[in-house]
């Protein structure tokens, strides 16, 4: 008997538990386990935000601490950006003429993607070089480059090689050969040239533009920006009197307008450069609490893009857009 009581209970207490799970479940059984979920996912959120948070830490310290040792081993050897710094103006050139000769002698459907290839792998090397184990970056720029670098290039900013290839790079992605090509020169001769002359008449009072209109031409001087003018006419006069104007024309256009079209070539330039103040305009570290990198305005990237601007539309003022350059651009 009693083992057959036990049973019954058992049996009782089963159905119960299954009356109990088959039920509706009320509405404040529902709420709880919403809000246990709601609470559980907010856990997950908060750690996966506490870990990210922590990962963004380590990047932030890694770069701190190679900038520290960046500055260091090379920005105390390093000049700012107020040295007459002849060997980065020289060195600047010297790439500008190197790339208007590849932009004549390369197609344009290689050396564009070569480019935007040479490009990327610098913004790579902007990116990491301040990480752990890329400190061997900053080694081999400081090799290559020497004192041609800025000190703050080496304390946190990016280099002038990055924009100066990417504006290379765009200018030759939406111009054509002859504009690309001329204002890839603009880039090489007007600016270190205005730079040159605004650094040795800065003295000169009424020539400097202190706040510019809007930040426009700022810590910049008139004189300098007439300089650089001034520095590309004879070179672009050499390059248009040599350009191949049998494709478009029955004789070649006077000497007269040839100075100048190479005058307003090179005020295109120079003026590009007055345009870009002086610090340069940067981002912030931070948007919406997300770190970013030190991008900023730059004239190395301005010049050549308003130059190709202005000569394509200049060319086709005077009736020269079909005009091609020699291949050797300073010769026949």
């Amino acid at each position: 008997e009693m083992s057959t009581n036990a049973n019954h209970d058992a049996n009782e207490n089963a159905n119960v538990t299954v009356t109990v799970e088959n039920e509706d479940v009320g509405p404040d059984v529902v709420d709880v386990v919403v809000n246990e979920t709601a609470v559980a996912s907010n856990v997950t959120m908060s750690a996966f935000d506490e870990n990210e948070g922590e990962k963004q830490e380590v990047v932030e310290e890694e770069e701190e601490f190679g900038v520290a040792i960046a500055k260091k081993k090379f920005g105390r050897k390093l000049r700012n950006r107020n040295s007459l710094n002849i060997k980065r103006k020289v060195t600047h050139a010297m790439f500008g003429l190197f790339f208007a000769s590849l932009n004549q002698i390369v197609p344009r459907a290689k050396f564009v993607p070569g480019m935007t290839i040479l490009t990327g792998a610098t913004l790579f090397m902007e990116l990491m070089r301040y990480r752990r184990g890329f400190g061997w970056m900053n080694h081999a720029l400081h090799f290559v480059l020497g004192s041609a670098l800025r000190k703050q290039e080496m304390e946190g900013k990016f280099t002038g090689s990055f924009y100066y290839f990417l504006g290379v790079t765009t200018t030759a992605h939406f111009f054509p050969g002859t504009p690309a090509t001329l204002g890839i020169i603009q880039l090489a001769l007007a600016d270190p040239s205005a730079s040159y002359f605004g650094r040795q008449t800065r003295h000169i009072y009424w020539s400097r533009i202190e706040n510019g209109l809007l930040g426009f031409g700022r810590n910049k001087g008139v004189l300098g920006f007439l300089g650089g003018a001034l520095f590309c006419v004879p070179f672009n006069y050499l390059i248009l009197s040599s350009a191949k104007w049998s494709s478009i024309a029955e004789v070649i256009p006077p000497a007269s307008t040839l100075l100048k079209s190479s005058l307003f070539l090179g005020l295109s330039g120079a003026f590009a450069d007055l345009a870009v103040p002086t610090p340069a305009l940067t981002m912030p570290n931070k948007v919406l609490g997300i770190r970013v990198p030190p991008f900023h305005v730059d004239d190395n990237f301005v010049v050549p893009l308003f130059s190709a601007f202005a000569c394509t539309e200049f060319f086709k003022f005077m009736g020269w857009s079909g005009l091609q350059l020699s291949s050797l651009m300073f010769t026949k």
